[in-house]
């Protein structure tokens, strides 16, 4: 941002008079027109944007701008800081496949990542796409998928160049260095190779940003000549694509937030037609691995609320041959399964907390990886090859920087492979990192982790940042963030509250913080806040809240409910207009949410429900605090008009407090700017804003 001299009057968006009924109850809503008619075109080209509409969020650009102009300084200070923790010729640890070990690496300097591959024990490397000379030409530019060839010929990648997560798929020929002329669009950016090479999988977006079929592009022809292999009829369910465990199969995984359903293709023979394993049972979710005539299965079927792991056999892989291997246990949360020749992986959260347990599939026998920080996180990275004894995975913490091993499940021994360096330098023993349980309104206990500097004072003063989420079962791990230093090292505790709606706590917490229990989320948000008050972290008004998309609502919610504790919000890309969201089943995203939110448009009792809570519709004539919101014109996820009406409404509603800012990026989607150093330009904004709510803007 530049430096602003005086702070531009804020703008007033004219109210439309618009409203409607449903199930008898009337809303309004004047501040509609800020979505475009022709959303989707925008998505596809942001020049066609309403004039009127363009105009406005420009004039709210400005404004934002004009207030925050003055940390113009400060904002560079934190790039150039958050920039020097960057080890800017980085790479990630090869993984070998075959004759050869594939890695991604970035240059000196360089905002993409760089593909490339070297002999499998060592050697020069090759470069086969250079992300920097991609993207030359692009505002925006991100890689979505890469994958080679089982012959290891050629490398199928794509991008996306608009931020509208439109991805494009393209072929490259290892030896010349150039693109065949095959060009697949408007994908969701994977690609699933068959086995002779000759063609292969992509699930094509439709009209409403929908992933909904699955296709066969062979080698060599026209994307009009591709073959139809499945389309999903369930405009609320997803469609995605991977390769199996072994490496047989090409998965076709369907879903919504609840049931889901998988199908394989046998990618040595490529144009036989997808095969079921279960039927879709509401409520029942399941993910698969293969290994030999057997495939291991993840699920929640017979109420196995945290996931248990059953076998059955490829042949008949139906329900009712399901055989429980790892059976139910409450509290222990089966997030994920590995699978490999000799060898289950499963990654496991008690008490959100996780570690890795090792089954040897030939003795049974199990034994598990855990660390004793107070909080960290644990992560299995995957492998290209099936038959190998070798398991990588990634462990940090809120003080320890990302560290890569490779374990031998046999030997049960562990070689560190990479440690995240900070070129800057960094003591993780400056830093302290613990964990408080927040008793919540109705006794729930939410972990609360927290960082902050060695020898900091306890005594209420110092501001802090508290970040949530809280929706889809995601967990948000205690993991190592090189960016948060930069506050914390200017005296904030950083704290990230684990609420219910993300699965910290199990698949059982996440039940409770969604539908008509999502307030849970909003409670647990607050009384983290006021638990970190209480043990003397830090004091009311001296708390910045911070939230992204679904954690947007969050902090729309808690500006509305709880409003005093904060000093300041910044609601990222934030899902506030909740109520007609769900209302457009038009929007790329609304029915496959139905699941998370309830269906407004059938259910009264969830259109109450909804209403409710819905950030937008329950702006008060209240005193606020100061809030951030920031945008991407080109989100297909959350719309750029969902932050743009909720400022114009609060702007227009609150008696004091604010003020209430908005940014929208007018070359990005729902990720923000794409390169790895332009991205630190948006995290510099929060983090100023945050400084600025905290009145240390100019320390």
């Amino acid at each position: 941002m530049t430096q602003a001299k005086t702070p531009s009057k804020p703008p007033v968006a004219p109210r439309r008079l618009h409203s409607f009924t449903r199930h008898g109850i009337t809303v309004t809503d004047d501040y509609a027109w800020l979505k475009d008619a022709n959303w989707q075109e925008v998505l596809r080209d942001p020049a066609v944007l309403d004039p009127d509409i363009r105009k406005y969020l420009d004039e709210e650009n400005a404004y934002t701008e004009s207030l925050l102009g003055h940390t113009s300084g400060l904002q560079k200070t934190l790039v150039r800081e958050m920039r020097g923790r960057i080890k800017e010729d980085d790479s990630s640890v090869p993984s070998p496949d075959g004759p050869f070990a594939y890695f991604r690496r970035f240059r000196e300097g360089g905002q993409h990542e760089l593909f490339g591959r070297m002999p499998r024990d060592g050697g020069d490397g090759q470069i086969v796409l250079d992300g920097d000379a991609l993207a030359k030409d692009h505002q925006y530019f991100k890689f979505g998928g890469s994958r080679h060839s089982y012959d290891h010929k050629l490398q199928a990648w794509s991008a996306d160049t608009k931020g509208s997560e439109y991805f494009s798929i393209r072929v490259r020929d290892w030896a010349t260095g150039k693109d065949l002329d095959d060009l697949v669009e408007e994908t969701d950016g994977g690609v699933v190779w068959a086995a002779d090479c000759k063609s292969f999988f992509y699930v094509k977006l439709d009209d409403n940003h929908r992933p909904m079929q699955v296709w066969r592009h062979k080698l060599g022809t026209k994307q009009a000549d591709d073959t139809l292999v499945y389309e999903e009829q369930d405009a609320g369910w997803f469609t995605h694509l991977h390769e199996s465990t072994s490496g047989r199969f090409c998965v076709i995984a369907g879903g919504d937030h609840e049931t889901s359903e998988q199908r394989l293709i046998d990618l040595a023979n490529p144009e036989a037609p997808p095969r079921l394993v279960a039927t879709r049972e509401e409520g029942v979710q399941y993910s698969l691995a293969d290994r030999g005539d057997e495939l291991f299965i993840l699920t929640n079927a017979d109420d196995a609320i945290d996931f248990k792991i059953v076998t059955a056999p490829l042949s008949q892989p139906e329900r009712k041959n399901w055989r429980d291997l790892i059976p139910y246990r409450p509290g222990i949360y089966i997030m994920d399964l590995d699978l490999y020749a000799g060898h289950l992986v499963r990654l496991e959260r008690a008490n959100a907390l996780p570690s890795v347990v090792i089954r040897d599939l030939a003795s049974g026998e199990e034994h598990a990886i855990a660390f004793d920080e107070a909080a960290y996180s644990l992560d299995t990275m995957g492998s290209y090859e099936f038959d190998t004894t070798t398991l990588r995975f990634a462990y940090s913490s809120m003080t320890t920087p990302s560290e890569v091993y490779d374990y031998d499940m046999v030997k049960r021994t562990r070689v560190l492979r990479k440690r995240q360096e900070i070129p800057s330098g960094h003591d993780p023993a400056d830093y302290v990192t613990t964990r408080i349980m927040a008793k919540s309104y109705d006794g729930a206990e939410v972990p609360v982790s927290i960082l902050y500097r060695r020898g900091l004072k306890l005594d209420g003063a110092a501001p802090l940042l508290l970040y949530g989420y809280g929706s889809y079962g995601m967990a948000m791990p205690a993991s190592f963030s090189a960016n948060r230093l930069s506050l914390v090292d200017r005296g904030f505790v950083y704290a990230i509250a684990h609420i219910r709606g993300g699965a910290d706590k199990g698949w059982g917490w996440y039940l409770d913080g969604k539908r008509e229990k999502k307030t849970n989320s909003f409670d647990d948000f607050a009384a983290s806040a006021r638990a970190l008050i209480d043990a003397k972290y830090t004091s009311a008004k001296r708390i910045v809240g911070h939230g992204g998309s679904a954690g947007g609502m969050l902090m729309g919610a808690v500006a509305n409910r709880a409003g005093e504790l904060f000093a300041g919000i910044v609601a990222e890309v934030p899902f506030v207009d909740v109520l007609n969201t769900m209302l457009d089943d038009t929007l790329p995203l609304t029915p496959p949410e139905w699941p998370e939110w309830g269906n407004p448009i059938e259910s009264e009792k969830d259109f109450r429900t909804i209403l409710s809570y819905s950030p937008y519709d329950n702006v008060a004539a209240k005193e606020y605090p100061a809030i951030l919101a920031m945008g991407g014109l080109t989100d297909p996820r959350v719309t750029y008009w969902e932050p743009a009406k909720w400022i114009a409404r609060l702007r227009a509603t609150m008696r004091g407090g604010g003020p209430v800012l908005l940014r929208t990026n007018m070359g990005a989607g729902h990720g923000g700017a794409s390169g790895r150093f332009d991205r630190l330009d948006e995290v510099a904004i929060v983090y100023a804003f945050a400084l600025w709510a905290a009145g240390m803007a100019e320390a």
